[in-house]
């Protein structure tokens, strides 16, 4: 077994952030059990929100990524004291003596995670005034974060932009008002309730995401004495408190992370055990996988997930919940290589999601992208300006290669098209997985992978 990893398990820390290369030796399916915890996309909202209570609140299923570090050093600098709980996986976060911190100090802390935007209703509740610095993120699209400061100047706070960032201030306070979202934004409904849990007045939300991460973030902070109403049609209604209490929440399991693994199984005609995935979040994808030739059994702890029967081509349209998430498409797209036929996808969320697929083409791989999407096909999902399409031809069988990781998604299925080539690939720039995917290279060793790691 790797050393690096030995050292992982002993301690239970994550291996991958200092990872800079993998070195793997393809064409082994993958088979064993793995776990997933608790889900990135709420787990880092849950923690923002401690920012509102007044007292502790906990944490649990969290897992040892990376943009749960750099939250965690966020809030630290802001006074909001963060400790390890009686229970492993467990986060105390206790935010009586929240104070402002220096740009700079945010800035170096936050890296290039977008997190920040998230912190201004929370911080202009608690302090009167909030700084975001240049926002980072993945190379997948132009993340606007115009919704973000439309929905906050709507609720009274005054933005100034200056050469290190955007200060926000609220001379008057927050009070509640309408938002209407011209597509519903995850990160914006997430920026619309916690703000307006402590507004003064009622905040109704139209055009807003639903995803199971946001329904657990609306639950957490319904536990901290929210009222915060769901009504048909993506319409949210929030009542403003005067005051909030800490919570203990448990955090949903993270459904992209199980996809992600899924997909892998099914590149590499594996047997693998996801514990932690729920049927209820991933009905969608599971659609998908078994029309492609996936096989999957559901009990109360996991999906087991495997090759039923020789893979077909499908068609995908990703879009908002509870549509096709575009975090999944990555990953299938991979196992869509070794498909018979003709497989589409619609990328219909951010503009700019397939540059991964030039390390699969280098693979072996045949996979058109047309850079304006394409017309003239039967869709259900209503066309967008900014959409691609990628056509994949298979079965082709791919071969090792040496290539670079560019963002969180696309890296994962680099690591499954390496793992599924024939010889030995090279991955670099692998520390970036390591942002949504807890201990992968553990995960990797538990699944029978035959990698040599080299660190930075």
């Amino acid at each position: 077994m790797n050393s690096l990893v030995q050292a992982s398990q002993a301690a239970g820390s994550s291996v991958g952030l200092d990872v800079d290369r993998i070195t793997i030796n393809g064409g082994i399916p993958l088979r064993g059990r793995i776990e997933v915890k608790g889900a990135k996309n709420l787990v880092t909202k849950a923690m923002v929100a401690s920012l509102l209570g007044e007292n502790v609140s906990v944490l649990r299923n969290v897992p040892n990524i990376s943009d749960v570090r750099v939250v965690r050093s966020l809030l630290e600098i802001h006074g909001v004291d963060v400790t390890e709980g009686e229970n492993p996986n467990e986060l105390r976060l206790d935010p009586t003596n929240v104070e402002s911190a220096h740009m700079e100090e945010i800035d170096a802390h936050a890296g290039f995670s977008r997190i920040p935007i998230l912190f201004c209703g929370p911080l202009l509740h608690r302090l009167g005034a909030a700084f975001i610095p240049d926002l980072g993120g993945c190379r997948i699209g132009d993340r606007p974060i115009d919704f973000h400061l439309d929905a906050l100047r709507k609720f009274g706070a005054v933005v100034e932009k200056l050469p290190q960032g955007i200060r926000l201030s609220a001379p008057n306070g927050l009070h509640g008002t309408t938002v209407h979202l011209p597509y519903p934004s995850v990160g914006a409904t997430e920026q619309v309730l916690l703000t307006a849990v402590r507004a003064k007045g009622t905040t109704e939300l139209k055009g807003a995401a639903i995803e199971p991460e946001i329904m657990d973030l609306i639950a957490v902070l319904q536990k901290m004495g929210a009222i915060i109403s769901y009504e048909p049609n993506r319409v949210i209604l929030i009542e403003g408190v005067d005051k909030l209490e800490g919570y203990d929440h448990t955090a949903i399991g993270d459904r992209n992370e199980a996809a992600s693994w899924a997909s892998a199984a099914l590149a590499t005609d594996g047997d693998v055990f996801v514990g932690g995935a729920k049927q209820q979040d991933m009905m969608t994808f599971l659609n998908i996988f078994r029309k492609a030739g996936g096989g999957f059994d559901i009990t109360d702890d996991g999906i087991r997930f495997y090759r039923k029967e020789e893979l077909k081509p499908v068609v995908i349209e990703t879009d908002v919940h509870p549509g096709f998430m575009t975090d999944w498409q990555q990953p299938l797209i991979v196992a869509l290589t070794q498909a018979t036929g003709e497989s589409i996808v619609h990328e219909t969320v951010y503009e700019n999601r397939f540059g991964f697929t030039d390390a699969l083409n280098t693979m072996g791989a045949n996979i058109v992208v047309h850079p304006n999407g394409l017309s003239g096909t039967p869709r259900r999902v209503p066309r967008r300006n900014l959409e691609q399409a990628a056509v994949i031809n298979g079965p082709t069988p791919l071969h090792g290669a040496d290539i670079e990781v560019p963002d969180l998604r696309g890296g994962f299925s680099h690591l499954i098209a390496a793992l599924t080539a024939e010889g030995k690939s090279t991955v670099s720039n692998v520390g970036i997985i390591s942002r949504g995917y807890e201990n992968f290279i553990v995960k990797l060793q538990q699944l029978g992978a035959d990698f040599v790691l080299e660190t930075k």
